[in-house]
């Protein structure tokens, strides 16, 4: 598109002059050969240079543009220069005071009334505030992708927890089952085994053999109690006492186990008289799970350390031992139901312990934290609510 002026001296003429000058945008008018002839006021109000001074400088308007522009302005100026139409070129321009401010120039050739070619104009506008806004978008759309990846790796996760506990409770559903039905053949074969036992004396040459039997039915017995109470525990009701008694019935009981595997089990001392009210016998299951645990993964000579602590209405007991650790793979399974890293080590559990103790201490409204790494042991937290609602 030509632009064509009248066929008056526009710029001898007062209107059109006025008209030129009070243009908000930055305009400029230049010989075919791309000299400046013109540029109005607004120049000085957007870069700080007077039109004077524009109009002094051999290689306008660069000096004005930041250095890292000026090749691309200098090809604005030579498409002017061929006759060429232009729109919308971004670039930076540098104010008198330093700082940057965002331009954007359009330009096209300029003829006169009867078809002489008076060269070409320039109009430049402001674009700064259109720039900040832009980039604000783009820092609100990165932000809201961010936002978008993040809600969907917790739907992922929330949907994967979700398969899981499915999973969790259909084994435990028949875990249940199971040991509800294997526990009444089992008081059959007990029974039986006890009278025939009974008839057997001390001194026969397989009496050590009967009891052998004895302890590995109590040990089938032990395992399906475990796996019915993985799913439907027993309700036990509240009462009143204090944690480290409990902790120090536990450690008496483990005693046997902790002198044979040559491993020393110490309680934090003064750790204060701490009153809970929750149901004892599942408290001391649970820590009986976890000491136990401990002395099992520690290595002959270690020791095993238990410290209890209070933070608001919630009392943390933490067990640590000093054995091999648990590998950044197994970590997460390891509340899992009949999940155990002992498979070396032979009648040392069929992985229940874990899970029926988170699933004891949640009931209560508690949790079951691990920290663990290869080499540096394990810390199990358990952290119970101090006192529970009584149903």
């Amino acid at each position: 598109m030509k632009t064509t002026l009248p066929t008056d001296d526009v710029f001898n003429n007062d209107c059109f002059r006025a008209i030129a000058n009070c243009t908000y945008d930055w305009e400029s008018w230049h010989t075919s050969a791309g000299r400046l002839l013109w540029v109005n006021a607004a120049v000085e109000r957007m870069t700080g240079y007077s039109p004077e001074e524009c109009l002094a400088m051999t290689d306008y308007p660069l000096p004005m543009v930041a250095p890292e522009d000026r090749d691309k302005i200098s090809q604005v100026l030579q498409q002017a220069q061929a006759d060429q139409i232009g729109n919308d070129v971004e670039f930076r321009a540098i104010h008198r005071k330093g700082h940057e401010l965002w331009m954007a120039v359009s330009w096209q050739p300029m003829f006169h009334g009867n078809g002489k070619h008076l060269g070409f104009r320039t109009s430049i506008r402001d674009i700064t505030e259109r720039n900040q806004l832009r980039e604000q978008l783009k820092l609100h759309a990165a932000h809201l992708e961010q936002l978008v990846q993040e809600r969907t790796a917790q739907i992922t996760q929330l949907e994967m927890n979700r398969r899981k506990m499915e999973k969790l409770a259909a084994l435990g559903q028949l875990a249940a089952g199971v040991a509800h039905e294997v526990n009444n053949p089992l008081a059959g074969i007990r029974n039986a085994f006890a009278l025939f036992k009974a008839d057997v004396p001390a001194e026969h040459e397989h009496f050590e053999l009967l009891e052998l039997i004895d302890r590995e039915i109590e040990r089938i017995s032990s395992i399906t109690h475990l796996m019915y109470q993985l799913y439907r525990p027993s309700a036990q009701c509240a009462t009143s006492f204090l944690i480290d008694n409990i902790i120090e019935d536990v450690i008496r009981l483990l005693e046997p186990a902790a002198g044979k595997a040559q491993v020393r089990v110490e309680q934090e001392a003064e750790t204060g008289d701490i009153q809970v009210t929750l149901p004892e016998g599942e408290v001391k299951q649970i820590l009986l799970n976890l000491i136990q645990n401990a002395i099992q993964a520690s290595a002959p000579g270690g020791t095993v350390s238990i410290r209890v602590r209070t933070h608001g209405n919630t009392v943390k007991v933490q067990v640590a031992d000093h054995g091999s650790g648990i590998t950044e793979e197994n970590l997460p399974r390891i509340f899992d139901p009949f999940f155990s890293t002992k498979t070396s080590t032979p009648r040392q559990g069929m992985g229940l312990g874990l899970s029926v103790s988170r699933s004891l201490i949640e009931a209560m409204g508690g949790s079951i934290d691990v920290m663990s790494a290869p080499g540096s042991g394990t810390c199990f937290t358990a952290s119970f609510p101090q006192f529970i609602q009584q149903s």
